[in-house]
Parts: structure tokens; sequence; C-alpha cells
């Protein structure tokens, strides 16, 4: 990729490996064995490290802030193999190595949200997603429900400590609504998130996710998007959030020091449109929770 270069407009990627300590990490974890559809979302960490070099890493203010001056930003590569028992093992050790570091993992499909709240010691759990992803089994359709009841003893999510933002009409079923009526999740519909604003239900997730002393994990399913803004996700639908509303959503919740994790799923970026709209947006997301990260330093 041929970009052009100006000392004075820096790009945003290209991060330096991890050492400690750091302010933020970024992971990937290409997972995508157990996807419910053909999928090359193992593709997807590359893709969104080459996009975030279309990026600056400034925000314009006022005043401007250049996040790479305002953190310390490493990126630790690729966990090999993710999927499977081992590649569990790998995903929750690697995590606590990079602690107390704010991790963001690029994944893969959303079965890395497992693993990855699990290596964060999380106690809480916010999730952009079109799905409950409360499915049987081991799959990308699972990770909410395994969460709950797969986990060691001491690990499992209190699923009233649950909060899901974007579900979709058309894009579930009514027994795993009932499902996640029965067990206290807090669901927050697409609809409800139009009517009551970004701010509104973003407040209300920090508040029953990170109750307490609680440590958060925050799951960005790219497919809670419309489809004309995210077509390398195979489950994403017309009428989703709007580009916008999911980079402001991330932003948001990135701000709060509880959150301590999250995750960037469901994009395939061998399925992408051709101008790459859908992993740009990912990348996108990247920026926008590391402005929430470096919100917390401003605020303090």
């Amino acid at each position: 990729m041929a970009l052009s270069h100006d000392p004075l407009w820096p790009r945003a990627g290209g991060w330096p490996a991890f050492e400690q300590p750091a302010d933020a990490v970024i992971l990937g974890v290409p997972t995508w064995r157990t996807s419910l559809s053909p999928t090359g979302a193992h593709r997807t960490p590359s893709a969104i490290r080459e996009a975030l070099l279309r990026y600056s890493p400034s925000l314009i203010g006022p005043p401007a802030i250049d996040l790479n001056a305002a953190l310390r930003i490493a990126d630790a590569g690729d966990i090999h193999e993710p999927d499977g028992d081992e590649g569990i093992a790998s995903v929750i050790a690697r995590m606590r190595e990079l602690a107390p570091a704010f991790v963001i993992a690029l994944g893969g499909d959303n079965s890395l949200t497992y693993p990855v709240a699990l290596g964060a010691d999380a106690t809480g759990v916010i999730t952009f997603d079109a799905h409950f992803d409360l499915r049987d089994g081991v799959s990308n359709g699972s990770p909410v429900r395994r969460l709950i009841e797969d986990a060691p003893e001491g690990s499992r999510i209190d699923p009233a400590r649950i909060v899901q933002i974007g579900i979709a009409d058309f894009a579930n079923s009514a027994h795993y609504a009932q499902r996640a009526a029965d067990w206290g999740i807090r669901v927050i519909t697409l609809d409800e998130v139009r009517r009551r604003g970004i701010d509104d239900v973003a407040g209300e997730a920090l508040e029953v996710a990170g109750s307490g002393d609680g440590r958060i994990h925050l799951d960005i399913d790219v497919d809670v998007c419309d489809r004309s803004v995210a077509p390398g996700c195979p489950a994403s639908v017309p009428g989703g959030l709007a580009a916008w509303e999911l980079r402001v959503l991330s932003r948001a919740i990135a701000s709060d020091s509880r959150v301590v994790s999250a995750d960037i799923a469901e994009v395939d970026a061998t399925a992408d449109a051709e101008d790459g709209r859908t992993v740009r947006l990912a990348a996108l997301c990247v920026l926008e929770l590391l402005a929430g990260r470096a919100n917390r330093t401003r605020t303090r």
C-alpha cells in the first residue's frame, strides 16, 4: 500500500512490540474455526493493522491531541491458533501477561469474546451486537452463554451484569430472547438505542456491567451495524447502527476506567467491499477505543 509521507501528519498503527509498561495494547486473536457460517475472519487482524495506517492518531479537540503522544500504545502480535482448548488457554494466559494495560483484541469471529473476557478477569460484559450469542455448544454464536455457564467456577459472569446493546428484530429467535430474559440479561434493543440516545444507553450499561468495583469487557460485534457500512460482516442486516453511532458508543464506553478490555469481532476481511469499508470501520473502532482510554487520563 503506497501512502504519502508527511512528517507533520503522523499515521496511526505501526506501534512498537509490547514491553511493560503500556497504557493500551493491541492483540490479534484470529478465531474462525467454529464459525456458524464460512468465514475468513482469521485474516482480519492483519487487515485492520494495515487499515490503521490510513488514519491519523489525532483528536481535533480543541485542544488537538496526538494519541501516540498521550498514550503508550504497543502491539503484542497475534495468538497462533486461538481456537480449541489449547488456543483458549493461550489467549487467557496472554491477556494476563498484558495486564494492567487496556487490551484491544482484534478478531476473528465472536468466539474470541470468551477467552478474552476470561483473561481480563472481567466481572461484567457489554456487547454491541445484533445477536444474543446465547446458543448452546461452542461457536461464534455462544460466547455470552459460555461466559455464564462454561467458565471455571469463580470466573463465570453473573448474567445480571451483562448488557447487550443493539439486539435486532428478525436476527434472533424467540427462544434465545426468552433465555436472555430468564437469566436477567439487560437487553437494549436497536429501537431503544435510537429512542433514548447514546449517552443515556452508555450510562446505564456502565452502571449495570460495572456495579461495585467491576471490571468490564466490551465486545464490539461489528455486525450490529447497517449492512451498507458493514458488508464484510456475514450476519449484518439492513437497518443496523450507523457507523457514527458505533464509533460514539465505543469511545463512550472505553472512557470509563472500569473497562479493562475490548474485542472487535465478526469482520471477515476476505468478504469486504472493494473499498474495504468494514475493515476501515473496525480500524476506526480501535482508534475510538484508544480515544476513550486517553479521556480517562485527561479527566482524572
